[in-house]
Parts: C-alpha cells; structure tokens; sequence
C-alpha cells in the first residue's frame, strides 16, 4: 500500500481546525513566544478512540478522558503545557472538568464532546483559569494553517515540533489522516510520554477506530524509548470526522485505513525517538528469526532501551557487546550460539557478530557508521518466524542537564 506525503499536520484533512495561545500556565510573569495552549476542533461530530498510559500514577485529564471515551464522540481536544495536573487528588479532576466545559460552552458543543490533556510538571495544581483564558482567545481564531501553531504549543523539552499527514485512495475515494505530537523524555514501551493526536476525514465506527489504533499503537508507541520512564498523562487519540464523505465499510477499506493509521503511527514514533531529550542518534533495531513475535519484541525492546548501549551509541563505540547482553537479559527465548548482529547507518554497514561470535571489523567504519544520524541494529537468532522492531535514541549528557533542571 503506498501513501501519499502531503502537507501538514492535524488539520490536514477536511473539517479540521486548530489555534494556540500563550497564557502564562507555568509561569504567568514570564515572557515568552511559545504558546502553552492549543485546541484541536472538527467542525463536524467525531467517531473517536483513543489509548491511555498504563502507569496506575495517571493524571487528571486521562481519568476524566477515559470517561468521555466511552462515548465514542467528541468534537475537540484542549491541550496545555507547563503542567501536567497530575497528583493533584479530586482537585484536579475538578479543574480538567472545568476546562473542558468552558471549552464546551465555547466551541458551542454538548456535554462530554471535549478532550482535555495536559502535559508538564507533575504535582502542582493546574492553573485552570489560565487555560480557560487561552480557550477564550484561541475559539474565534482557529483556523486550518494554525495547526503547526496547536503543535508547537504542546511542546515541552522537544526540540521540534512533530507533525505528519498522507493520503490514501479507497473504494469510496480519497481519504486524509494527520497527526501533531509531543514526546522527548519520559518515554518507555506500553505509551510513552507522549500526546499524540491522529485525525482523518473517513468515516468510520469507533469500534472499528479503537482496534485499528490499539494495534497501531502497539506495533509503534509501544516499542518506543528513550529513558525507561512510562509518564502519567501519556494519551493518543483518534478522530474521525468523515468530511471526506468517504465511508469505511467495507473489510478492505478498513484494512486499508488500519495500515494508514499504523503507517502515521510509525512516523510519529521515529519523530519521537529521534527528539529524545539531548540525542543525536535515532536508534532502530530489528529483531528477526526469534521463535515468537514476542520474543523478538522483547529483544528489540531490550536492546534499543539497554543504558550501556545507548551510551556507547552515543560514544561512536561499536560495542556489540552490550547489544548481545540486552538480547539475553531480554526475558525472550534466546540462542546465543548462533546469532548474527549487523551494524548499519548511511556510512555503510559492518557485521560485529556471525555465529555467536565477534568478528574482525574496521573500527575505523565503524565510528563512521555510528557518526550518521539514523542508525539500525540487526539481531537475527535462527530460531523461528518471530520478527519486531523497536526505537530510542543515544544517552548523552544532555540529558541529565535537561532533567536536572526541568522544574525551574
């Protein structure tokens, strides 16, 4: 299936709108250009899904999201940096619910028809009243061309912004799907921390939207890592608005958008591993011949998630060493007598393990491979048909300085 790369992101497809405001949430007295608020509208009613962390810590706006959820309706989504409204009890829950119907009021929409997420510092109360005051500003002036704003607005300590957006011809014709998130640390398989925000102008039953998602997500959030911390307020959502006037009904159309939403899902998750806080390196690894999809999961998780690795990724150090020892520390069925493990990136690639041994490689090209942006481990085990692959990024020093300081 090919899909077609357009412009934008999640007002790409037809019916879609969005707007970003600076309104002071961290911080009212300082002075900044980044918007901290950011509301994604349809103007039609929506089918929606969505997934939820599984940390049991979750924040405030993913409980009363949750609840919302089971409507399988909504119209929009307000979303705010610089504070997470996680930890914060009853209150907090009280303080999302109030967003989200000012939000309501505003937009002139039902009951329950309005997401709410947050994203930020953890264990402060949410300064409610600030982000109702974005939503004032934003509602008359959404448009479509402001949704790169809504995307920068989301941001945290990302350095840019993610957005992404196909097309795909159907039966009934052509559909769109587009997407804007965030997500650079606290990130760790069984979602990331991220929101991400998928929309497409087919139609489409929210139960057929959620199993398309749920396995979307897996195959792509759920392999992703930069740190091994899963977040509180971890969320991605669906919307389908069926603008488009494209209906999905049929088992092949329904495939088809399935593989579209997992295709935008997949981009977005390499976006995400590539921005993790203070990388340089995307790191992909590919899991193959394991005897279970499973167990290559679990080895791809592993290694692309190992410390050690990552450190030496970083250090330009063919370290194979450490990629064998995450494969077997994994929890996956493993035989180490026979493996192969290839190193490869732009700059050529160098084979550093055949038959479970180390061999003579230049280590000359090998810092050269490992200089190139975007690098990718093979593991292949001889044991069966299970394959995987998993993303995360390089351990530098950045990091600690970002988390060392990511209060104040």
């Amino acid at each position: 299936m090919e899909y077609k790369l357009i412009e934008g992101g999640v007002t790409a497809p037809q019916g879609f709108t969005a707007g970003a405001y600076y309104a002071g949430v961290k911080n009212p007295d300082k002075k900044q250009e980044k918007p901290d608020v950011a509301i994604i509208y349809s103007e039609r009613p929506c089918s929606c899904a969505a997934c939820f962390t599984t940390n049991k810590f979750c924040a405030a706006p993913v409980i009363l999201d949750r609840e919302i959820l089971k409507k399988g309706k909504a119209r929009a989504v307000v979303i705010n940096s610089g504070n997470a409204n996680a930890a914060t009890g009853e209150q907090g829950i009280k303080d999302a619910k109030a967003v989200e119907t000012e939000a309501e009021k505003l937009l002139g929409l039902g009951e329950d028809e309005v997401f709410v997420c947050s994203t930020g510092v953890i264990g402060q109360r949410l300064p409610y009243e600030r982000v109702i005051d974005g939503v004032r500003h934003i509602v008359p002036n959404m448009s479509k061309e402001k949704g790169t704003d809504a995307a920068w607005a989301i941001m945290t300590t990302d350095t840019k912004k993610k957005e992404s957006a196909y097309e795909l011809r159907l039966s009934g014709g052509t559909v769109r799907i587009g997407a804007m998130a965030k997500g650079s640390g606290m990130i760790h398989p069984n979602m990331a921390t991220m929101l991400v925000y998928v929309t497409t102008d087919a139609a489409a039953d929210p139960a057929d939207l959620q199993q398309m998602l749920s396995a979307a997500v897996d195959k792509s959030f759920n392999m992703c890592t930069v740190d091994g911390d899963t977040s509180t307020n971890d969320s991605i959502f669906l919307l389908a608005n069926g603008a488009s006037g494209v209906e999905i009904k049929t088992e092949e159309d329904k495939k088809a958008l399935a593989g579209l939403v997992e295709h935008i899902c997949l981009d977005i998750t390499r976006r995400i591993a590539s921005d993790g806080e203070g990388a340089q390196h995307l790191i992909e690894v590919e899991a193959y011949e394991l005897p279970t999809e499973h167990d290559a999961r679990l080895v791809a998780k592993s290694i692309a998630g190992s410390m050690l690795f990552k450190a030496a990724v970083f250090g330009r150090d063919a370290n194979w060493g450490r990629i064998m020892a995450a494969a077997g520390y994994s929890g996956a069925d493993v035989d180490p007598t026979h493996a192969d493990c290839i190193i490869k990136s732009d700059a050529g690639e160098i084979q550093v393990m055949k038959d479970g041994f180390g061999t003579d490689f230049s280590e000359e090209l090998a810092t050269k491979i490992l200089s190139e942006h975007d690098i990718t481990v093979i593991v292949r085990f001889y044991q069966g048909d299970g394959c995987a692959k998993a993303w995360g990024c390089d351990l530098t020093y950045d990091y600690v300085r970002i988390n060392g300081d990511y209060r104040t």
